[in-house]
């Protein structure tokens, strides 16, 4: 039971919203609204002590003058003056009053021992409470002639100025627009941050970001774009050794072909044919996948996307390959024709080497254009989705070396995409099959 009350508990606590903006923005109004509640309620409860010192200061001496009047006044004209004597919280009658009991509740108590050190020692007084509503209180006294006096009293605070919380609600707007302010301000760098770092992908120019604002956000802004610099310099280096090594390749390979195929023929020969076959599409594509983190030395040109998908098409069709279109759209977009016709080459090629067949959709989505290759083949793992966009990235299962393909095809697709401001995405379809849709920017 004890570990159920304890994950209702957990189940129960409340949570947070998601962003950083809207955390700091309830953590610091709800610290500020506390504050303010506090300096209001302690300036209601200083206004009501110094109001109630107020009070009794003038209670005792407003009531030692009106019985001091009455008393000094002849006995038929003491009616007259009463309604001249009346105050908001206390008035005076003549004779014995109202019935009351005896006890006083504090608040009343400490009214009444005013009123006896305004009178004394001249004139005792005698209280008692009145049943009523709200607090009430009677002293009674009796002049010099012996007539009885009755000093009613009715406590009450005078209500709060009906302007009061209109400056309270406005105090509150005022302080919500200044903490949403300055959370807006504290949080806009990271947002800046976060756009950079999404901006931030291999074969796509460097955003360097604005080394401007308050000290720490300037100096994170330097650190970012030397940051931007290092991993520029660090992918340059790579693909240059990269396309070094694959090019200085062709030289041993070629002789090595040459002495081959002068040898002696036979099931040997063939063997090692076509293992040079697989190291020379090995090298042929290492330096593709090198220049393709350089996809932007192509320059753009404006393409009539129908005319290019169909030219395409017809290419494989007429190689005997079975390739079809299922939609296409009229667009002319602004890109680097060899490098989108790279791409679509190598998702075909894929389709083809697993499926025997590949169909190609042309559509617009959430305002963009999207190029998807589609095939019925083994598909991939979904666990495999991402992977296999990496260089050298082969699956063992279904797509093995013994159905061709060097682990470049999908990497390059990918690069190249990137470098045009798209991006390759892959996913399984339903009833098996693989989609590679192509989002153009």
């Amino acid at each position: 039971m004890v570990g159920c009350r304890r994950a209702g508990a957990r189940r129960m606590r409340p949570r947070l919203p998601g962003s950083l903006g809207s955390r700091l923005f309830l953590i610091l109004l709800a610290g500020l609204l506390c504050g303010q509640g506090l300096a209001f309620a302690i300036m209601l409860l200083e206004r009501d002590q110094s109001a109630r010192a107020v009070m009794l200061t003038t209670l005792q001496r407003d009531v030692a003058v009106a019985v001091a009047l009455l008393d000094r006044l002849p006995a038929e004209e003491r009616a007259g003056w009463l309604p001249l004597l009346d105050r908001p919280t206390y008035r005076y009658e003549l004779g014995p009053g109202a019935a009351g009991t005896l006890g006083l509740p504090s608040r009343a108590r400490m009214i009444a021992d005013e009123i006896r050190i305004a009178l004394a020692p001249r004139f005792p007084v005698r209280f008692d409470t009145v049943p009523a509503p709200t607090e009430r209180l009677q002293g009674h006294t009796v002049l010099a002639d012996g007539a009885e006096l009755t000093i009613d009293v009715r406590p009450a605070m005078r209500p709060a100025a009906s302007w009061l919380p209109v400056a309270l609600g406005v105090q509150l707007l005022a302080l919500a627009a200044c903490v949403g302010l300055a959370v807006r301000l504290a949080v806009r760098p990271l947002a800046r941050f976060a756009e950079a770092a999404d901006r931030l992908e291999p074969g796509r120019p460097a955003t360097r970001f604005t080394e401007a604002g308050p000290d720490e956000v300037a100096r994170a802004g330097r650190a970012f774009n030397a940051l931007q610099a290092r991993i520029a310099r660090h992918l340059d280096e790579r693909v240059r050794i990269l396309a070094a090594i694959s090019h200085d390749l062709q030289t041993p390979i070629t002789r090595m072909r040459l002495r081959v195929e002068t040898g002696a023929e036979g099931p040997d020969q063939d063997r090692l044919l076509a293992d040079l076959d697989e190291v020379e599409a090995l090298v042929r594509e290492g330096i593709a996948y090198a220049r393709s983190v350089h996809g932007d030395v192509e320059p753009t040109a404006r393409l009539d996307l129908r005319a290019f998908i169909e030219s395409l098409v017809f290419d494989y069709q007429d190689a005997g390959r079975d390739v079809t279109l299922t939609a296409l759209v009229d667009a002319t977009v602004a890109t680097r024709p060899q490098a989108l016709r790279r791409i679509l080459t190598n998702l075909i090629d894929n389709a083809l080497r697993y499926a025997g067949r590949a169909e190609i959709d042309v559509r617009a989505r959430e305002g963009r254009l999207a190029i998807a290759v589609l095939d019925r083949g083994p598909g991939i793992p979904a666990d495999k989705l991402e992977a296999v966009l990496l260089p050298f990235v082969r699956l063992e299962e279904s797509r093995n070396r013994d159905t061709g393909g060097t682990g470049l095809g999908l990497a390059i697709a990918d690069q190249l995409a990137a470098a045009l401001g798209g991006k390759l995405t892959l996913s399984n379809r339903a009833g098996g099959g693989l989609e590679a849709i192509v989002t153009l920017a």
